[in-house]
């Protein structure tokens, strides 16, 4: 998944507009885009929001239905900088191949992360005979004390899973009351997938010290009296330490969150960068073949090219 929009700087204020005395939520809504070949909802960065914590990009991508001689998802060889791929898989099976020799298949329910660090490429691609897809993923910015951290691959099968007035719950990163997550992290962060099979209402526990988002994946969520549909996201802002949402029958809802990282980054095509000469410097090595993003092996198809810097 890549970005072409110059975003700099963190976005609008952390703080919720107050109405009567109460605290109003944001509402996001997404912008389209193809990416490999299937459709992608991006909810940030954007205009209205750029982060949530570290979480600083974040494609809904598909579902997407295949048919008989569809090539389904090809994203050929590009690079990243500075940041981690977070990817969890609803539905279909994506290959992963990096230039650090990874070849990793993940599977519903499943989370690869990949940390870029000081450079690393890779693709992903569709299984043969896999007729459909959908996922969700994720960029996270490393602080300025990691952004050159080496570079690593790691794939996590098996998650926290619970289920709670009707609710399942997965922790993909961080913790939340008892229970958590084994993946790697470098600043506090939180992410629930939280799936209702029939309506249910359920008060979730927040952290003050951390902002949240709410993106409805699948059906339909009230929070604090708004309704919110597929592909649009409920920002939480900081200082709540609870809120009620209900799910309708079907509905998927990913939760969010993080401590604010407080600090500049620049996001640029595949670059997350803490100045800009950060982005201008990968894109002049990508360019320039200099060694530094390493080469994937076994993909059938060429690099992809990156696009004038603004």
């Amino acid at each position: 998944m890549s970005n072409i929009r110059w975003s700099s700087g963190f976005g609008s204020s952390r703080e919720c507009p107050q109405q009567n005395g109460r605290r109003q939520i944001q509402r996001l809504a997404a912008r389209t885009a193809d990416v490999g070949g299937i459709p992608v909802a991006r909810l940030i960065p954007g205009q209205q929001r750029r982060v949530i914590g570290a979480w600083c990009f974040l494609d809904h991508a598909g579902p997407a239905h295949f048919t008989a001689g569809d090539q389904g998802l090809r994203v050929g060889p590009h690079p990243h900088i500075g940041l981690q791929t977070f990817t969890w898989m609803l539905q279909g099976k994506v290959l992963h191949r990096d230039s650090l020799g990874n070849e990793q298949l993940i599977r519903p329910g499943q989370v690869n992360l990949m940390t870029a660090g000081h450079g690393i490429s890779h693709t992903e691609e569709s299984v043969p005979g896999e007729s459909d897809l959908h996922a969700a993923q994720l960029w996270i910015a490393l602080p300025m004390a990691d952004k050159d951290t080496p570079p690593r691959f790691d794939h996590y099968p098996k998650l926290p899973h619970w289920s709670r007035d009707g609710m399942d719950f997965t922790l993909l990163v961080g913790e939340y009351q008892e229970h958590k997550a084994p993946v790697l992290t470098f600043s506090p962060l939180v992410g629930i997938d939280m799936y209702a099979s029939r309506n249910v209402t359920v008060g979730l526990t927040l952290q003050k010290d951390f902002e949240y988002g709410l993106l409805v994946l699948e059906g339909s969520m009230e929070a604090q009296g708004d309704s919110f549909t597929v592909n649009e996201l409920a920002y939480l802002g900081l200082h709540r330490s609870e809120m009620t949402i209900t799910l309708a029958p079907g509905s998927r809802v990913l939760l969010v969150g993080g401590e604010p990282l407080n600090e500049e980054i620049f996001v640029w095509w595949n670059f997350v960068g803490h100045d800009k000469q950060d982005i201008v410097q990968a894109l002049a090595d990508w360019n320039d073949n200099s060694g530094r993003f390493g080469e994937v092996r076994g993909y059938d198809g060429t690099p992809l090219q990156a696009p004038r810097l603004p």
